[in-house]
């Protein structure tokens, strides 16, 4: 059988003398009845076949999974952002508790320092005047001049050892003389340049003006920094807006909860410390004899360590002209004129509200005074697929977190002692539970080789509450205070770039311990 060319030859013309053979046309594309049948028999065999056929099917279902999928990837995400939102806005209310805390320990800390130094520049301001006067070596020549009497009388004595003494008595006068003489005029100068700038420190009360300052810009500087601790925990902040930080005053169950830094500040500090000059003037006298007797009480110490460093010379090797009793003299008169002549209701050291031997209920002290709750907030987080999930709150989200200032107690820690001593180490004090190294470790060697080591406070550092203490320092607490509700449900200062207030949630009829069970 002859096919049928595909094309025709010669570009599409037919050659002469070829015949060209066309394909019949199928049945079902002849007009009439056959191509009727044709027809019918398709549309059968395809509603036969139909409910056999699977192609198509998986399109299908990977419509249902792709939307399953959607929507619990949505939920994942959602309950994610939930999670870390609240693990962020948790970890702001510590920072905040914490460094705002921190910055008031470190007022205190300012304060004692102040302390020290007001009482440092009265026993230097004692020891320039006499440095000044010079009234201790007036009396020198005549000591001496006693000593030069008393020389020639040993080397007539007839006794070696007097002899000796005496000889020696003569050739060491002058030079003690010299010596007075020399620190006499190095004093002298020294108090030319020392003297003029620490008496108008004095007369001008520079220290207790910036004392004062501190008690006013401490607070405020602690609320700055718990603001900026929940700033930066915020970011990225995803939708909800800022997140600020607050630390909040307890309250003493009279006066409710404030702000630190806010109104209450001129009435009853943050710091809880007292001037005893603004106190003597409101009528409240009984803070001016505890100042003057920490006043006197450290300027003596600091006079002491002035005198024990530059006498030593004479306490040891120039003994016999006295010069260093009676520079001790001297001194202590004139910081006796400058603690209760010239100065003696001013220049007084701030103090604690409550000195630690005057608390009744220490508890209640440090709950009052010396705990602070930081508090975190945040605007509602966007919903993913709002339609399928939302937040049950109508609030914003609140977290707190409380903390403390305190003294601490001082470490337990290795302590040599010296091979005479009769201490048998037993690993501390009954009732402590120190940390001792393993078994088989070696004790930690002396110096010198000698002797052990024993378990022991640690040396060098204060346990005492008061205000001449520079140990001050903050840390967390289990948050137990009984005005965390009302802390909780009071609106927040806002700062002035803020717009739009947060909502706090409303806990009425929740105490303290129920906010505990909750969390």
């Amino acid at each position: 059988m002859t096919p049928y060319p595909k094309s025709l030859p010669t570009g599409g013309r037919r050659a002469p003398g070829v015949a060209v053979m066309r394909r019949p046309r199928p049945a079902w594309a002849m007009p009439g009845p056959a191509r009727s049948v044709r027809r019918q028999f398709s549309v059968a065999r395809w509603l036969r076949l139909l409910h056999r056929c699977q192609e198509g099917t998986l399109s299908i279902l990977s419509v249902f999974a792709v939307l399953l999928l959607t929507m619990l990837l949505g939920m994942v995400m959602n309950v994610g952002r939930h999670v870390d939102g609240k693990i962020r806005l948790q970890n702001a209310a510590d920072a905040v508790a914490y460094s705002g805390s921190t910055g008031v320990a470190r007022g205190l800390n300012v304060l004692a320092f102040s302390n020290h130094l007001l009482c440092d520049v009265f026993a230097v301001t004692a020891f320039m005047r006499e440095a000044r006067a010079r009234n201790a070596e007036r009396y020198v020549p005549a000591i001496l001049a006693a000593w030069d009497q008393i020389g020639p009388v040993f080397q007539r004595s007839g006794f070696p050892k007097f002899e000796r003494l005496g000889a020696a008595i003569v050739r060491k006068t002058p030079l003690e003389q010299e010596l007075v003489r020399s620190y006499s005029e190095w004093a002298a100068a020294a108090s030319e340049r020392i003297l003029p700038l620490m008496e108008e420190i004095l007369r001008q009360e520079m220290i207790p003006e910036y004392q004062r300052a501190v008690v006013r810009t401490f607070p405020e500087l602690a609320q700055m920094a718990a603001a900026e601790a929940a700033r930066r925990d915020g970011n990225p902040a995803l939708g909800r807006g800022l997140l600020l930080g607050v630390l909040w005053r307890t309250g003493d169950g009279i006066s409710k909860p404030t702000p630190v830094g806010g109104p209450m500040e001129g009435f009853r500090p943050t710091l809880p410390v007292v001037d005893p000059v603004f106190e003597a003037a409101r009528g409240n006298t009984r803070y001016l004899a505890r100042a003057r007797a920490e006043r006197k009480r450290w300027s003596d110490h600091y006079l002491a360590s002035w005198n024990n460093a530059t006498m030593y010379i004479f306490d040891h090797e120039a003994k016999m002209c006295q010069f260093g009793s009676l520079w001790r003299s001297f001194t202590c008169g004139h910081l006796r004129q400058l603690l209760e002549v010239e100065y003696p209701n001013a220049n007084l050291p701030h103090l604690l509200r409550t000195d630690g031997s005057e608390m009744v209920d220490p508890q209640e002290e440090l709950a009052r005074d010396y705990t602070f709750v930081g508090v975190a907030y945040w605007h509602r987080m966007p919903e993913l697929l709002p339609g399928l999930f939302r937040t049950p709150t109508a609030g914003d989200t609140v977290a707190c977190a409380e903390a403390r200032v305190f003294i601490p107690r001082r470490r337990l820690v290795w302590l040599p002692y010296a091979p005479t001593s009769s201490y048998i180490p037993i690993g501390g004090v009954p009732g402590d539970f120190p940390t001792l190294p393993p078994e088989g470790e070696p004790v930690p060697p002396t110096p010198g080789g000698e002797g052990g080591y024993r378990v022991g406070r640690q040396p060098g550092r204060s346990e005492a509450w008061d205000l001449f203490n520079q140990n001050w320092t903050a840390q967390l607490v289990p948050v137990t205070h009984p005005s965390i509700p009302a802390i909780l449900q009071m609106a927040p200062p806002l700062p002035a770039f803020v717009r739009e207030g947060y909502r706090v949630p409303s806990l009425a009829g929740l105490s303290a311990e129920d906010l505990a069970r909750l969390n």
